[in-house]
């Protein structure tokens, strides 16, 4: 099918739930993706941060097949080879004890909060169930995630919503020491907000967190499901920081663009799940194991991990260049190569100039420029990047300006 048929059957067949580009993508390799009409683009969305190690690595996809032509699925009534060695290579990398595998951040996000209702049922008390997160937070789409999910654009008209959920402004230390109440369990928030606007966290924030998780016997419960995995520049982003949460959730770039959740727990707050108290039915199957055994071997790689940091330092120098030339950009900000830009100008117009010259990038609401590249790309792919960004920032016109 060409892009036009491929659109027109989408339209027809498939709910109408993404804005959709005019664009119809069939084959990736490396940083690079090529839509249906053979024209070529330069990937900084990277399947939102799933492609971390670009489209069809060689070592994923050979793993894929390899086990594809073995063993794809059994129930997890059963032992898996793949899915415990994926488990090995995340507790030795991480400063956690025990894995629980399920298919998506949203799953793992549900799962977090099941583990810290029953932690706190068994060692806090039956009227400890309330969660804190932040405000412009993102945590997924199921019930639970979207109402721990502190943005009511992604909530309107799914009411009544769960209970238990309170939020306050990201990186604002007495709002969260404020909110704290006898029902209060755990605390939960990403080191670095991607969809809320590649939001950091300050570190003496992150110090204040902790300790006062520590001082009020709360769960402190990272997600990481974009900003983890390397993403930062070190496997994981709390390593920034120096705090080591009791509950983490990754997914996304776990299994190299294979589908998987995962939630890592501390050994005290894991033994809280016995047989029947969790299950999911793909979790961790063969299949997507053995996938993210290859994928996290590549991902926890020193030398891998310094080059990432190396280029989202590159990368972060080359768009202050772009900040100091374009008086509407606002700032820039992010670890790694999960970076934003500040505008005050229309983005998703942006966006579309860059996809018609060969780029792909992203805008979070309207003001920030997402850039989320396969950690894979080269200093020249950097390049090629900013270079196109250039082009269309100096095409606004300066009446829209500010």
């Amino acid at each position: 099918m060409n892009t036009n048929e491929i659109i027109e059957k989408g339209q027809k067949f498939v709910m109408n739930t993404y804005g959709r580009l005019p664009l119809a993508l069939v084959k990736g390799e490396g940083a690079f993706v090529w839509d249906a009409g053979g024209n070529k683009y330069l990937d900084f969305v990277a399947g939102l941060a799933v492609n971390s190690l670009g489209h069809c690595h060689p070592k994923v996809v050979e793993a894929i097949r390899e086990q594809a032509g073995t063993l794809m699925h059994v129930s997890n009534l059963y032992w898996i080879e793949p899915q415990v060695r994926l488990a090995e290579l995340l507790v030795e990398n991480s400063a956690l004890d025990k894995v629980f595998f399920c298919n998506s951040g949203a799953e793992a996000i549900e799962g977090a909060i099941k583990l810290a209702r029953k932690y706190a049922r068994k060692y806090l008390g039956p009227d400890k169930y309330e969660f804190i997160t932040m405000e412009k937070s993102f945590h997924g789409r199921t019930l639970a995630a979207i109402t721990a999910t502190a943005q009511p654009k992604y909530q309107e008209g799914l009411d009544p919503l769960p209970q238990g959920f309170k939020y306050v402004p990201f990186n604002d230390f007495p709002a969260l020491e404020q909110a704290i109440s006898p029902n209060t369990c755990a605390v939960l928030m990403e080191p670095v907000q991607g969809e809320g606007g590649v939001n950091t966290a300050d570190y003496e924030y992150m110090q204040q967190v902790k300790k006062l998780c520590d001082d009020h016997n709360l769960l402190l419960i990272f997600d990481e499901v974009q900003c983890g995995l390397a993403r930062t520049g070190k496997l994981f982003a709390y390593e920034h920081y120096g705090v080591i949460p009791d509950i983490m959730t990754l997914a996304k770039a776990v299994a190299g663009g294979f589908p998987m959740g995962v939630l890592l727990a501390r050994e005290k707050v894991a033994a809280c799940f016995g047989p029947g108290d969790h299950a999911s039915t793909f979790g961790g199957n063969p299949l997507a194991a053995a996938a993210g055994c290859a994928a996290v071997s590549i991902l926890t790689d020193k030398k891998f991990l310094a080059q990432t940091a190396e280029k989202g330092r590159y990368f972060e120098e080359k768009l202050y260049g772009l900040k100091e030339k374009y008086s509407f950009i606002t700032d820039v900000r992010g670890k790694g190569l999960i970076l934003g830009m500040g505008i005050s100008v229309d983005g998703k117009e942006i966006v579309e100039a860059c996809r018609a010259r060969g780029l792909l990038i992203n805008c979070v609401g309207s003001n920030v420029l997402r850039f989320i590249p396969p950690l894979v790309i080269t200093r020249e792919d950097i390049d090629n990047a900013v270079k196109i960004i250039d082009t269309v920032l100096s095409e606004i016109p300066s009446e829209n300006q500010s």
